[in-house]
């Protein structure tokens, strides 16, 4: 491979860790390292393996199928699967959740800790209206002022980080303490489960389509070399958000002693910054976190309403672009923890259908990409995600949980749709074969 060839590839990695980076995954590995305590290595090992495997997975996996998008992957299941979705995906991307969250977390970082003894509903108010008012007015736009901000924006955030997690290394606040309740056991399973709000592998689904295209204009075109420079690609973004999630995950553990224990992890961060830094590092790391936050909400206005449009293209674009910034604006102002905690029941649910769906399409070619063991190890992963969900809602159908609880393995730690995955795979393939059989 020339040198010209291997900063290509370089160059594509550092653009999928930046897609992956929005500045509202910086909150997570915070809010983590602080309940796990000295538990913290177990914990952020299941958040990397849901929050960087899993997202770099996909995007390989949109690689070895060739599909020109995730409809097409998903309707490999069937059409009307593929349509339902994509489009719960994009919501939960879009406005349902990771688009208010860009207006949260840049309002928790950015603007709360200069305002803590004033109103604080109508300071978000106020905020919310200006950033996504600047967010549609951008979305609408045919210019490269977002990728300019973005490309100067992203290294600026990191540059920033990377002095806080150097002084935290160097200076920890404090000593590590001990886990919370919900890490006390489990821990590895837990942080598992926490890599979903970062919903990284959901987006991968969308953001793999960008990186491919990107290899392609390099020069690669045969599925060989797609492969493998998709592959060294996800590496190198692999790598990196893997360093940088467990470095914030550390500044989290140690915040303890000096902040106590918070809700979020944006005000963590906030929080450990200007211990270090004092209040300009603060003002400095607020001025960064809303400028990419408001980079990530253009794009996702973008994506969602290019796609709303392709679907329904009687709603121009521009229609579909007002209304899912006026449902994000509306949803924003219940906050960062109330945003995150009615994320959790529909992730619980979403994310083991689209893990399901990431291990078949990366065996694919193994079953020949029979229907039957897309649809019946998608169906029992739905029955059992089903569940979850609900359960996570704080609808708990006790005699169907007690049952799953005795029969599925790692079902207690939010895992019990693995096993019917599985089976219902096999059962698909023994099928399929049957009725081959049958039909001949």
């Amino acid at each position: 491979m020339s040198s010209r060839s291997s900063m290509g590839i370089i160059t594509v990695g550092f653009m999928l860790f930046a897609l992956f980076f929005g500045a509202g995954n910086l909150i997570f590995p915070a809010q983590i390292g602080q309940a796990a305590g000295d538990h913290l290595f177990t914990a952020n090992l299941g958040f990397i393996i849901t929050g960087v495997g899993l997202p770099v997975l996909g995007v390989l996996a949109l690689a070895i199928s060739v599909k020109n998008d995730l409809q097409t992957l998903a309707s490999q299941v069937h059409p009307l699967y593929g349509i339902i979705f994509t489009v719960a995906l994009y919501l939960t991307i879009g406005p349902l959740f990771a688009l208010p969250r860009t207006n949260t977390v840049a309002y928790e970082i950015g603007i709360s800790p200069f305002f803590e003894n004033q109103s604080n509903d109508l300071v978000l108010l106020i905020f919310t209206v200006i950033f996504f008012s600047l967010s549609l007015f951008m979305a609408l736009q045919s210019s490269k002022i977002v990728d300019i901000i973005g490309k100067v924006l992203t290294p600026l955030l990191l540059i920033v980080i990377a002095l806080l997690i150097i002084a935290a290394f160097i200076n920890p606040i404090g000593a590590i303490q001990e886990p919370t309740e919900a890490y006390t056991v489990n821990s590895f399973f837990k942080g598992f489960q926490e890599g979903y709000l970062t919903m990284d592998m959901l987006a991968a689904f969308v953001f793999g389509i960008i990186i491919i295209n990107a290899v392609k204009d390099l020069g690669y075109h045969s599925k060989k070399q797609m492969m493998r420079s998709t592959m060294k690609a996800a590496l190198i973004a692999a790598v990196l958000l893997a360093i940088v999630y467990s470095s914030l995950a550390y500044v989290g553990a140690i915040s303890v002693n000096e902040i106590g224990y918070v809700d979020n992890g944006g005000t963590i961060l906030a929080a450990s910054s200007e211990f270090y830094f004092g209040s300009f590092g603060k003002i400095i790391l607020g001025f960064i976190v809303i400028g990419a936050c408001l980079t990530t909400s253009i794009g996702l206005i973008t994506s969602c309403a290019s796609y709303f449009h392709k679907i329904i293209p009687k709603l121009s674009y521009q229609l579909w672009a007002v209304v899912f910034t006026v449902i994000s604006a509306v949803i924003s102002n219940f906050g960062l923890t109330t945003i995150i905690e009615f994320s959790v029941p529909v992730l619980s649910m979403l994310y083991p259908l689209a893990m399901c769906l990431l291990v078949l399409t990366l065996l694919h070619p193994l079953f020949k990409g029979k229907k039957e063991v897309y649809q019946i190890s998608i169906l029992f992963t739905f029955v059992i995600a089903l569940v979850d969900g609900l359960k996570a809602a704080g609808i708990n159908i006790k005699a169907v949980d007690e049952l799953f609880t005795s029969v599925l393995p790692l079902y207690a730690v939010g895992l019990g749709w693995m096993i019917p995955a599985i089976a219902g795979g096999l059962i698909g393939f023994v099928w399929s074969r049957f009725r081959k059989d049958t039909v001949a």
